[in-house]
């Protein structure tokens, strides 16, 4: 991978990570801030089935920060675009569409094929 493609990718990664941590401070102060009490029962229920989806939003960022993390990591060790199953050169379309990735889309594809015959 050229050095200017290895610049553009760090600055995304970088920018997904910060928008990232900056959504998941947001969540917390929103859920600190929204503790209401409701006497109603239906009202009570819409709150809760928020924070449960609030919470679920939370987890997938929280992932995501894991993932950006791994990608500035591999960048740092200087395997960033090489695939984990194949070691071959993941194509910049492929990253550009998914920076995290860890796969070429021919493994990707593999991969999905067999979870899918597994029935996951």
């Amino acid at each position: 991978m050229e050095q200017k493609d290895l610049e553009y990718f760090r600055e995304l990664l970088s920018s997904m990570l910060e928008e990232a941590l900056k959504q998941g401070e947001m969540t917390l102060e929103d859920m600190t801030d929204n503790n209401e009490l409701c006497a109603d029962p239906a009202d009570r229920a819409t709150v809760e089935s928020d924070r449960a989806f609030t919470l679920r939003i939370r987890d997938r960022e929280r992932k995501l920060i894991k993932k950006i993390r791994a990608a500035l990591t591999r960048m740092d060790e200087g395997v960033f675009g090489i695939c984990d199953e194949c070691g071959e050169e993941i194509g910049v379309p492929r990253l550009k569409a998914r920076p995290v990735t860890k796969l070429c889309i021919n493994c990707k594809s593999r991969q999905e094929e067999d979870e899918h015959l597994r029935g996951e």
